[in-house]
């Protein structure tokens, strides 16, 4: 009677992953998303770069002040005059020496009005436009720290399916020597391994690139992301209706908020146009000093006169060649264009939080798909594990179970990372985006 050689089992799945993860696990203190967060705000020159416009655009927004405030001048002088006559004949030299003070406060000016209003939709502008560049920073710097996680991942469920193979490998060799199995298993199992390998060499290229983008982002040399917890329960879209996201954007959006506030730029360049043909009134002041201590050229006593002169100065713009109606023309298109600017604004801003929107469903539905696949490809694997064992399945029959096995723990993976991400994503969409949705994230983190 012939005894049938039983098969030694494979490695357990959980036990080869676990072991991988485990020295996958970094030895330096791990950062979460919201400290990783803080240290790109502080470093990433995009970010400082548009802090910096936004400053600059507050100092010129305060500009416009000046057209509205009054202006003031000292002026001084001294000049030496040498005075020749012949009838009577004289020859002597003075001095002249001459200070004054000039005042002037605009009382009716209209065009130097609207430019003090357009100053202050450019401080709005100049809000909007950091706030977006905020808004980018906490989505690039999430992309990255998910797309580290990733790789890390994938590194990880590669050598846990290195780990698996080999046993695999080993399995069909002892089975060929005692002739229980063909070659044809050996070299199967000898090309999976092989092609396992190569998985293995470009998931730690491709770790290693994107640790180099992160440590790039957020200033920091071997920065290391705090990963999910397991089980991980992802949060909710709520509100769970595309409309209000998209009503939201309209309130909320910077690009929306950037071209309303172009929009009244345009409208008050109207007036500033307009004000060509309005008059100019401006209250004026002055005081005046002149001292002649040797005189001058009538005489030669010593003198001084002070003079104090308060007024208003009207002007009246008549004729400009009609560059005044040009100007009001053009300005009449820019604010049509500026118009057209916002519709266009908010219909792509409502284009892009729908497709966030429904991203964030996909996601959230592949997740609960790939949850069921990985249980289903972990029972087809023990399936064919015992198949092998007993002889009704060959060889191929595990190494697919285990490949289509990890590959789908990798997509579970990579879809869990894309929800939070496109959560965040669609913030970004509609503009309610800000540093406190972190919190949310970094709660699903590691602690």
């Amino acid at each position: 009677m012939t005894t049938l050689l039983k098969k030694p089992a494979l490695l357990p799945l959980a036990l080869a992953l676990g072991t991988v993860l485990a020295a996958l696990a970094p030895a330096a203190q791990a950062q979460n998303l919201v400290e990783l967060y803080r240290s790109a705000r502080g470093y990433d020159a995009a970010y400082q770069s548009s802090r910096s416009l936004y400053q600059a655009n507050l100092a010129k927004a305060d500009q416009a002040k000046a057209g509205v405030l009054p202006t003031a001048g000292l002026s001084a002088g001294m000049n030496r005059t040498n005075f020749e006559n012949n009838n009577p004949v004289t020859d002597r030299s003075f001095n002249a020496q001459t200070a004054s003070f000039n005042a002037s406060q605009p009382l009716y000016r209209p065009g130097n009005w609207a430019t003090y209003e357009q100053g202050k939709q450019q401080v709005e502008l100049s809000k909007a436009q950091l706030e977006a560049a905020e808004q980018d920073l906490i989505v690039r710097t999430s992309q990255s720290y998910f797309d580290v996680l990733a790789a890390q991942d994938t590194l990880a469920f590669v050598r846990a399916q290195k780990a698996a193979v080999a046993e695999q490998l080993a399995s069909a060799k002892r089975n060929f020597e005692v002739g229980t199995s063909t070659i044809t298993d050996s070299r199967e199992a000898q090309a999976r391994f092989d092609l396992v390998i190569a998985q293995e060499i470009a998931a730690e290229n491709d770790l290693r690139v994107k640790k180099i983008a992160l440590d790039q982002l957020v200033g920091k040399t071997d920065a290391q992301p705090k990963g999910l917890l397991v089980p991980v329960a992802l949060p909710p879209l709520v509100p769970n209706d595309v409309a209000a996201w998209v009503r939201q954007s309209e309130d909320f959006h910077p690009t929306i908020k950037q071209a309303q506030a172009n929009l009244e730029v345009a409208k008050l360049e109207i007036n500033k146009a307009e004000a060509g043909h309005k008059p100019t009134v401006d209250l004026t002041a002055s005081y005046g000093v002149q001292r002649n201590p040797q005189g001058s050229a009538i005489s030669t006593l010593n003198s001084r006169s002070n003079s104090t002169t308060i007024g208003l100065a009207l002007n009246l713009p008549l004729f400009a060649g009609f560059a005044t109606q040009n100007r009001i023309r053009e300005t009449l298109s820019l604010e049509e264009k500026a118009r057209t600017d916002l519709e266009g604004a908010k219909r792509g801003v409502a284009l892009g939080t729908r497709t966030a929107f429904f991203g964030v469903l996909s996601g959230q539905g592949q997740v609960k798909a790939l949850e069921a696949a990985e249980a289903s490809s972990q029972s087809a694997l023990d399936a064919n594990k015992l198949g092998y064992q007993v002889g009704v399945r060959i060889n191929i029959d595990v190494l697919n179970a285990q490949s289509q096995l990890f590959q789908t723990k990798r997509d579970l993976a990579v879809a869990r990372y894309n929800v939070l991400v496109g959560g965040l994503k669609l913030r970004q969409a509609n503009g309610t985006l800000t540093p406190e949705d972190l919190l949310l994230v970094n709660s699903l983190l590691v602690q």
